[in-house]
């Protein structure tokens, strides 16, 4: 009778540890499966798509891999879920710098793009750098906008924002050259042969101080 006592003693232990065991196997099963789609859901999101901020997106996949990598820690014969969760990082890592490199072009873009507007009283520039707009009746107007918004922002300009700067007052001269032809009146080609006089100094002052501000900033 004892013997029979024992023997239905460790069946209940046998049973109830391999259902424990299950449970366990079934909770990393789930927690790896979540943390793999989740990577798989971003990588069919294009950056310039991504509704949520990188810090959210960053934050969940974080909660997700620990999610998962806590519930393996008492599993037997894991490998496979190890596997997919080395796999799912690896993919999000390749993801990550992808996308972070994409946002940053978008940046740069957007912040050329409100450069070159504000320079234009809100006009865009495109690529083409068109300035076919630019005439003998509005020349000396764009002149005077482009060159005291430089005046007024000279402070905040990068080396790059000179660059750019340059570019297109460049292309609004030339543009100039061609209004001259078209009736420009010696009133305004004066006024403006003065705003250049102003400009001239202004960019090559400020754009040197922008180059040594880089400079010392790579050096830290």
């Amino acid at each position: 009778m004892k013997n029979l006592k024992t023997l239905f003693v460790a069946s209940i232990v046998a049973v109830t540890f391999g259902s424990c065991t299950d449970e366990k196997k079934t909770q990393a099963d789930k927690a790896v499966n979540n943390f793999t789609s989740y990577v798989d859901s971003l990588s069919g999101v294009a950056a310039e798509n991504m509704s949520e901020s990188w810090e959210s997106v960053e934050n969940t996949y974080i909660d997700k891999k620990i999610q998962a990598e806590t519930a393996l820690e008492n599993v037997e014969d894991r490998m496979e879920w190890d596997n997919k969760v080395d796999e799912s990082s690896k993919k999000y890592e390749e993801y990550k710098m992808n996308y972070l490199a994409i946002r940053q072009t978008m940046e740069a873009q957007n912040a050329k793009a409100k450069l070159r507007s504000s320079l234009f009283n809100g006009r865009e520039i495109g690529n083409d750098m068109d300035f076919s707009w630019v005439n003998k009746d509005n020349i000396l107007n764009t002149f005077d906008t482009f060159v005291n918004t430089v005046a007024d922002n000279k402070d905040k300009y990068s080396r790059e924002d000179w660059d750019e700067i340059k570019m297109l007052y460049e292309a609004l001269g030339t543009r100039k050259n061609t209004v001259e032809k078209e009736g420009l009146t010696s009133s305004d080609n004066m006024k403006i042969a003065g705003l250049k006089i102003k400009f001239a100094p202004m960019y090559t002052v400020n754009r040197m101080g922008a180059k040594a501000e880089e400079n010392a900033e790579a050096k830290e």
